[in-house]
Order: structure tokens, then sequence, then C-alpha cells
């Protein structure tokens, strides 16, 4: 009795089909491990606190933006004037920190206080302008 072979495109074809199988199990593996391997606290919301070495205040439309902004102790402040006319960004308390006249489309950088705490800021040339910067 004559013996049955099997025809070569189903060789080669399952042979494509467990060679594909065994990719996906391998990927389905790397992918399972790089989720494994990646804390959740990595990845942290947006906040108002900012860590980073500098944090900005822009001046638009006689506005500080952000108005409440908190940083650590020591962090450095970019202060962008975005208007036409000068501003500052005053401690209320006036020792805190003064950026002094910010020329229109001009920047400064000052440090935020060393000592925790709300600091209130206004623009002194402009008075209804006002803020606060938080240090924690």
């Amino acid at each position: 009795m004559p013996i049955a072979r099997p025809r070569r495109n189903t060789v080669r074809t399952a042979a494509s089909t467990l060679g594909a199988l065994s990719l996906l199990v391998a990927l389905s593996a790397c992918m399972d491990s790089a989720t494994d391997t990646v804390p959740a606290s990595t990845v942290a919301p947006p906040s108002a606190t900012t860590a980073a070495a500098e944090a900005r205040i822009n001046i638009k439309g006689f506005s500080f933006i952000p108005q409440d902004l908190t940083v650590r102790p020591g962090a450095k402040i970019n202060v962008i004037n975005s208007n036409s006319v000068p501003h500052t960004v005053t401690a209320t308390d006036g020792a805190a920190f003064d950026t002094g006249q910010i020329a229109p489309g001009q920047s400064v950088t000052f440090t935020a206080p060393d000592t925790p705490g709300s600091y209130a800021f206004i623009c002194s040339l402009h008075p209804r302008m006002k803020g606060t910067l938080t240090v924690a």
C-alpha cells in the first residue's frame, strides 16, 4: 500500500503558522516584561507644583499667568513680559522678591525665597495685577 505524503503547501503553511505563533508569543512576553519594569509611580499627572530648576510666570493681558504658582525653596523663576508696557513682580511684603521693571518683550529671573510659605505679589506699576507664590 502506498504511503500518503503531505502536500508541500500544507507543510509550509503549518511551519509558517508555527513560526508566526512563536513570534507573537515572544513579542507578548517582551511587552509584558517591559510594562512590569516601569513602576506606575514614574508617571505623574500635571501639577501646580514646579519641581524643575526653573519655573515661569508670563505677563499677558495685564495678568500673571499662572496667577498662583507653587515652587520649591530657592527655585529660579523666569518672568516674561508679553505686554506692551513695563511690569514688575513684587512681593507685597516688599522684602521677599522684586524683579524691578521688566520692559515689554523682555524677561528676568529671580530666586524664590528659601523659607516655605505663601507670598502675595503684585505689579507695582499696576497694583490690580495680583498673584501668589507658594514656596513648599
